[in-house]
């Protein structure tokens, strides 16, 4: 099931390689791949021939046992290699090796001695890792396919999933009469997404939905040490490693060496996934050197005991859930668990250490970030003993949350580290990130509570850095109640302490603060007059999150200064250093629209705000009230200073543009990137994403002609009509010719022109 892909890879490969090695995690169903392939060929690939080597041991018989198999006899003064190469000879034929990887060097050999001798034999074998042979291919079974995390809990949305439609089938097998619908759709997306979607995983949780509910099949895999005993009562006639999927992963952990086992299960703490760094923090030690640990990553990886995701920039492996789960029992039972995770707890100190001379952490992007994961695993998994670096890794974990807008969770961390006595060691930091995290939730009394707070325990210090980190939260909480003057107060005071750390870039950043409060309070010409200052300085040296708000800020008072062009080739600037999918690409877009609705064109302005609302609803964020507040007062002038049919027309556009087209429209450039010097109001519409060859094509299929005709009229070949089409298709969305007819019909009566 979901396995079309890898089967048209197969007849591809296999009509241009005579060996291709399936590997992939035990369970991830690589014989029954090959099997299915096996079973569709047609007559003209010749004999088909299955030797499983589960059961054998010794390498040194293993051409007896494939000549065996084959039901070939040994000869009298022929070895087993030079029996197989008679008999297999110069047929057609296709040999199917079945598990190799406990035998990966005998196996080698003996295929390479095959394929020399007998042109016409192709061979397909299966193996955790590959065997290394000259000419081989390798094509890795990957897990199957999961709903994405925002598919909810519609069937429809769920069974285009592969695991999801075995879960299915398997458990509808069990318990006739079950139904994938609403009321479990999204317990058992869990399900197979706690089992990262591996098919004898997913196989096995489903044969138990006919005696278990599936809450408590979910709550099984949750437990952390017990998960894999849910996990049995495979088939009885299939081997005994797919009776159970402990058995399939005991089969390769059986196969690793010493040390590969002590880095494997160590391994099981990083829930996260983990770089090399962070594998050599962890595992090494008894007896494992940090410069062996690379190797061995490479080997697990190559057994298919961590895995890596082939689009990834840097090299960040993982365990499957159902590996990781017989890995942790492994650590238990070694009486390693309490090390390694004191291990893993000094790594993400070290990791905290890299911010602690940032004058505003909380604004400083975290290095813990990418380890969100294992730092809540680690902290949940802590003991007593472990509890003297808990308060500060609990601040880290709460600065992540924070950043990445979850207040609920940073809150819940802040309450208990402000009630203890280890977060008092903190100083102000724990206040003022609490503060922060007021303003998110916008809980804006408690937020200057909190400020105050900060503020009043790090004048009892003398930390300036920390003092000026307080004073900015309290400012930012002021900001958020619409206390501008107060706000003003607090940043020209931050300032002057920043100023004297010698630390330009937080300088710059601080200096940004104070103009933005000063834009709030109406001193827009002083605020000009610090960001002309500030702007350089981090341009040249801060990342782009704060350039970017910088950026902002400068546009902001700019367009209050009545500067139009200037702000909104501010605004442009930092939509192009931004990540499209960044929440952060919104507020350029919003600023868009406030110089459009100042410049006079209150449809550019409303179909720009729609946009980034809609976005906005999708990533389910709100921006800063005093931002808000100036957006939305902006937005209801445009709605009233257009007619109702323009202003539904803007409306109806502009929840449609996202992505790209929303950026190239905001930019005001066409799909190839060229500015336009128009921003009609067709621009809005699907127009924007065509090249004007295909807004000609797309023309002349809405009048009827074919791609013949249309190659004629255009002088182009008819091939590069069709290219043309398929690409018209693509950016539409339309499959038919009908459809596309019935958009460029529209366009017409709305009069728009190809001019």
């Amino acid at each position: 099931m979901g396995r079309r892909a890898e089967l048209s890879q197969l007849r591809t490969l296999l009509r241009t390689s005579r060996l291709l090695t399936l590997t992939g995690a035990g369970g991830v169903g690589k014989t029954r791949l090959a099997l299915e392939f096996a079973k569709g060929l047609s007559g003209g690939h010749g004999r088909v021939d299955l030797v499983e080597l589960e059961a054998l041991h010794d390498g040194a018989a293993l051409a007896q046992s494939v000549a065996a198999a084959l039901a070939v006899g040994e000869r009298a003064g022929r070895s087993g290699v030079d029996v197989l190469v008679h008999a297999l000879g110069n047929a057609r034929r296709l040999l199917i090796l079945d598990n190799c990887e406990h035998l990966a060097e005998p196996c080698a050999r003996l295929i390479a001695a095959l394929l020399s001798h007998c042109p016409r034999l192709r061979i397909l074998a299966t193996s955790r890792e590959p065997l290394r042979v000259p000419g081989e291919i390798v094509l890795r079974v990957a897990e199957l396919s999961l709903p994405s995390a925002d598919a909810g809990d519609d069937p429809v949305v769920l069974l285009r999933a592969d695991a999801i439609r075995l879960f299915v089938e398997r458990a509808s097998s069990c318990s006739p009469g079950f139904t994938l619908d609403r009321g479990n759709g999204w317990t058992v997306a869990e399900i197979c997404r706690r089992l990262d979607g591996l098919t004898l995983a997913v196989e096995l949780a489903a044969r138990r939905a006919g005696t278990l509910p599936l809450s408590d099949i979910l709550a099984g895999l949750g437990d952390q040490m017990s998960p894999l005993s849910l996990l049995t009562g495979g088939h009885r006639t299939g081997p005994g490693r797919h009776s159970e999927l402990a058995s399939a992963i005991d089969w390769s952990h059986r196969l690793l060496d010493p040390a590969e086992q002590a880095v494997f299960r160590r391994l099981a703490v990083l829930v996260g996934g983990f770089d090399t760094a962070a594998a050599q923090a962890v595992c090494a030690g008894d007896g494992i050197a940090p410069s062996q640990v690379l190797g061995i990553l490479c080997a697990l990886e190559a057994k298919s005991l961590i895995t890596r995701p082939s689009d990834a920039e840097t090299a960040r492996f993982r365990q499957l859930s159902a590996i990781r789960a017989y890995a942790l029992e492994c650590l238990l039972a070694s009486g390693e668990l309490h090390t390694t995770r004191h291990r893993v707890l000094e790594w993400l100190n070290g990791l905290a250490d890299r911010s602690g001379d940032e004058v505003f952490p909380d604004q400083a992007g975290s290095p813990l970030a990418v380890e969100r994961d294992n730092l809540a695993a680690a902290l949940a998994g802590t003991t007593v003993r472990d509890g003297a670096s808990l308060p500060r890794l609990r601040l880290e974990l709460a600065r992540v949350h924070y950043e990445q807008e979850q207040p609920s969770a940073a809150r819940a961390l802040l309450t208990g580290l402000l009630r203890e006595t280890g977060g008092w060691a903190l100083g102000g930091a724990v206040p003022a990130l609490a503060a922060r995290v007021a303003c998110q939730r916008a809980d804006l009394a408690q937020a200057l509570r909190l400020g105050e707070r900060a503020v009043a325990m790090e004048r009892t210090r003398n930390h300036p850095a920390g003092l000026a980190n307080a004073l900015d939260a309290r400012a930012a909480a002021r900001l958020c109640r619409g206390e501008f003057g107060a706000a003003v107060a607090d940043l020209r005071e931050c300032l002057d302490v920043v100023a004297t750390l010698a630390k330009p870039n937080d300088t710059a950043w601080c200096t940004h603060h104070l103009a933005w409060a000063l834009l709030q309070a109406g001193g827009e010409p002083e605020a000009d007059l610090l960001m002309s200052r500030c702007l350089p300085v981090l341009r040249a040296h801060a990342p782009w999150s704060r350039v970017a708000a910088a950026l902002h800020t400068a546009g902001a008072v700019r367009l209050a200064l009545g500067q139009l062009e200037s702000a909104e080739a501010l605004f442009a600037e930092v939509l192009r250093i931004v990540p499209e999918t960044s929440l952060h690409a919104l507020y350029p877009v919003e600023g868009l629209a406030l110089v459009a609705a100042e410049s006079g064109d209150m449809r550019r302005a409303l179909l720009l705000y729609e946009a980034s609302a809609q976005a906005r609803r999708r990533l389910d964020t709100v921006s800063e009230a005093p931002w808000r507040r100036q957006v939305e007062r902006t937005v209801d002038r445009a709605r009233t200073g257009l007619p109702a049919a323009a202003r539904d027309a803007a409306v109806s556009g502009g929840r449609r543009l996202r992505g790209d087209r929303l950026v190239a429209y905001a930019l005001r450039t066409r799909s190839d990137g060229h500015r336009t010097t128009t921003d009609a109001a067709d621009a809005v519409d699907d127009r924007l994403t065509l090249t004007g060859r295909e807004f000609m094509v797309a023309e002349l299929v809405a009048g009827g002609l074919t791609n013949r005709q249309i190659a004629e009229r255009l002088g182009l070949s008819t091939h590069t009509v069709a290219t043309h089409l398929d690409k018209v298709r693509d950016k539409l969305g339309m499959r038919s010719r009908t459809q596309i007819a019935l958009w460029m019909a529209a366009r017409t009566k709305a009069g728009y022109t190809s001019g």
